[in-house]
């Protein structure tokens, strides 16, 4: 379930509170009067089945809170409740099965930015590819794959194409068509000064026989590319931990990119155009099984990307929302359960 709390004007609370007892997969929700100072408001509180908070969220921001309040939510973690546990029965899809759409964008935008933190990342990433590959070092090698952070923008490349999003798209692009070179350029000047120390040696080269991987395109290229895509992109939509995705992906892009590096010195023309192509062909390949993931996840829901209300509300007489007049001698809206819940100890269907 999503935690919901909600900013909201005095005379658009009463809409809210409607709205949330209309929702099947809204419980818990509780209300503090003009308990906001900046922005001054109402809080609404309320915890929301997963594959309900599209709707949710449209219409909150269809009332306009985004502007005049303020929307805020957030994975809940253990919930004990059996309203929780209805609330979750009553949502039309199961919660891995969803795509949160703003949440998921959200993650999209500040993956697509590219910061120094981010350049900095993807230059120690290939820099402990350069090592690892110039000393035959395996460990080196998965070392620079954890580092590695560039699923952010691949995955926010995905996310714009399929909601058609022409600035995540732009984003998203720039960010790796800077980043990238710039680290292999950081690298290749990291690797001369090595050199130059004595410090590795790349005349063995053809010593990278171990890494036939990461620079011999084949049919598992695209193979590995896309279930390294797909894995990461569910890992994403699901809430779970992305670390070990990371590194399946960066298996892909990394070494590859270091590899090339590396080669140049050497002199290995061939393998350094075959690392280059590897690296795209994986590139691409993520991207792809990103999108395929989105769209296949928004044919199951039915929802062509987009949130409506369109479930019958829960049964039961409409929630009261009528209260005792405040100081200003207005109504102000409360909330009362539509229904006991059954039984003090056990959860009932």
């Amino acid at each position: 379930m999503l935690h919901l709390r909600v900013i909201s004007p005095s005379e658009r609370t009463g809409e809210v509170l409607h709205m949330l007892a209309a929702e099947p997969g809204a419980t818990h929700v509780t209300l503090a009067l003009s308990a906001a100072i900046d922005p001054p408001g109402d809080v609404i509180e309320a915890d929301v089945a997963r594959a309900c908070a599209n709707d949710v969220l449209a219409a909150l921001t269809a009332l306009d809170l985004v502007r005049t309040g303020g929307i805020v939510f957030e994975p809940t973690g253990t919930v004990l409740s059996c309203a929780g546990e209805r609330a979750d029965a009553a949502a039309p899809t199961r919660p891995d099965e969803t795509v949160v759409w703003e949440q998921l964008l959200g993650q999209a935008r500040e993956g697509s930015r590219l910061t120094y933190s981010f350049l900095a990342f993807l230059a120690i990433a290939f820099l402990l590819s350069a090592v690892g590959v110039a000393t035959a070092s395996l460990l080196t090698l998965v070392g620079a794959m954890v580092v590695g952070p560039e699923f952010r923008p691949l995955a926010a490349l995905s996310v714009g194409l399929v909601r058609r999003d022409i600035g995540l798209v732009r984003n998203s692009a720039r960010t790796l068509a800077i980043s990238f070179p710039a680290a292999m350029v950081v690298t290749a000047l990291a690797t001369l000064l090595w050199i130059r120390l004595g410090w590795i040696g790349v005349g063995d080269v053809e010593n990278a026989r171990a890494f036939d991987f990461i620079y011999e395109v084949g049919p598992f290229s695209l193979v590995v590319a896309l279930l390294a895509g797909a894995a990461g992109m569910l890992a994403l939509v699901n809430y779970s931990s992305t670390v070990l995705v990371g590194v399946f992906i960066s298996v892909t892009t990394v070494p590859a990119a270091g590899l090339a590096v590396v080669a140049v010195f050497a002199g290995k023309w061939n393998v350094v155009l075959s690392s280059l192509a590897q690296l795209g062909v994986n590139l691409i390949g993520i991207v792809l099984a990103g999108v395929a993931v989105l769209l296949l996840l928004l044919l199951r829901a039915g929802r062509q990307g987009r949130s409506v209300m369109r479930r019958e509300p829960r049964s039961g007489p409409p929630r009261s929302h009528g209260a005792p007049a405040d100081a200003t001698g207005s109504r102000r809206p409360t909330l009362r359960p539509d229904r006991p819940i059954p039984g003090e100890h056990e959860c009932q269907d």
